[in-house]
């Protein structure tokens, strides 16, 4: 029987018989790729299905949309602020952008009725940003008056009229859902985020995420637009349409990632490869090191992987949301990222203390700090709670360790 770094070959291997013939020869997926590694090598790293429709297949060379997972690189980033002494996790967040200041609680209003506000029983703070308890929502929530008002908006569309400033006013100026700490709602609060880094460091959030983070882990292929030397590498991008299945959302060919976004979403606008990301989650994974090269602290990332839900609760018992990138069972919040907290309570098998996170295109990846396992997995298909492929993989990725 073949091994290859503490997992068994053949386990992995029927992994893609297994997504082959439930998603892709069905058409749910348009493609496939898998990297599995243990300490940082790469264990198993396979790809399946086109990257464009009549086109090639996909390779390691294909540009994907990461969407969420952009949230850890952003938290990251803020994080390395907070190291140089710049900000903290318990910092206001009108401290750095004014424009919260005086922000108000949904107490009525709204649907062309002035909103009506109650005072907040604390300030929103950073940490709320980072593990989404801020009170803010996403307009695709459809939950509420709060989540209406930024439809109409618009103000989360990123090559609309608002650039990072502007899109920070406009959020200054509406009701938060609820009380910072006292929920939890995914949100553009890591968009937000985006912005306390931009001001904070005084650089363009692009440019900082290219010097800071992207160059030092040699990660060549992740930005928010694609280049145009790379455009040929963009895949196609689907959404699922009722009675209808799969279809087109965005084409690599003509795709809104070549162009240059008026709002540079800390939260979702990242294009990204299965290897440059495998770089990003070693580097977690390793401690904040990757290469001789440090990003952040050993202990600042001890830190982002804990629980910060108050009184160490879980999203089954705080969230409000109709929607997240996360099981709520047993799932805990860090700052960024996802943390299983309680592996009964999910499921499946995995460790206390993983954290992951993935993005609404079907993205996924997680770390195991334990296991010394990662995993990036890319496709192309929104939205992601159509299938459950993300607890399939982690299952069988799991059944495969020696």
């Amino acid at each position: 029987m073949v091994r290859m770094a503490g997992f068994d070959a053949e386990r992995l291997r029927r992994i893609d018989r297994f997504v082959a013939a439930r998603y892709l020869d069905t058409g749910k997926l348009p493609c496939a790729q898998l990297l599995v590694a243990r300490d940082g090598e790469i264990a198993h790293f396979s790809h399946q299905g086109s990257a464009r429709e009549g086109g090639a297949s996909i390779d390691e060379t294909s540009l994907f949309r990461i969407a969420s997972m952009t949230k850890p690189v952003t938290s990251i980033a803020f994080m390395m602020l907070v190291e140089e002494g710049l900000v903290a996790v318990d910092t206001p967040v009108h401290h750095v952008l004014p424009e919260f200041k005086g922000i108000g609680v949904y107490n009525g209003g709204g649907g062309g009725v002035p909103f009506l506000t109650k005072p907040c029983d604390e300030p929103m703070r950073m940490v709320d940003l980072l593990r989404h308890t801020a009170g803010l929502t996403y307009s695709f929530q459809n939950r509420s008056n709060i989540d209406a008002a930024y439809r109409d908006g618009k103000i989360e569309a990123w090559h609309g009229n608002l650039d990072l400033d502007g899109f920070v006013a406009a959020l200054g100026k509406l009701p938060l859902e609820f009380s910072p700490g006292t929920s939890w709602n995914y949100s553009v609060a890591t968009d937000v985020l985006g912005a306390v880094v931009q001001r904070v460091s005084g650089m363009p959030l692009d440019r900082f995420f290219e010097e800071r983070i992207f160059a030092p882990l040699g990660m060549r292929d992740t930005f928010f637009t694609v280049p145009a030397d790379k455009a040929d590498r963009l895949t196609d991008c689907y959404t699922f349409k009722p009675g209808e299945g799969r279809v087109m959302l965005d084409t690599g060919a003509k795709s809104a990632w070549l162009r240059p976004p008026a709002l540079l979403s800390g939260g979702g606008g990242l294009v990204s490869t299965s290897l440059d990301y495998h770089r990003f989650a070693t580097m977690l994974l390793n401690g904040g090191v990757l290469d001789g090269v440090r990003i952040v602290g050993r202990k600042t990332i001890e830190l982002m992987t804990r629980n910060h839900l108050p009184g160490k609760s879980d999203l089954a018992s705080m969230s409000k949301s109709l929607f997240s990138e996360a099981a709520n069972a047993g799932t805990g919040f860090g700052l960024g990222f996802a943390i299983n907290d309680d592996v009964a309570k999910s499921m499946i098998p995995g460790t206390a203390g993983e954290f992951y996170w993935g993005g609404m295109f079907s993205t996924a990846f997680f770390v195991d700090p334990v296991e010394r396992i990662t995993m990036v997995f890319m496709t192309q298909m929104s939205p992601s709670n159509l299938y459950p492929i993300r607890r399939e993989l982690k299952t069988m990725i799991y059944a495969a360790l020696n």
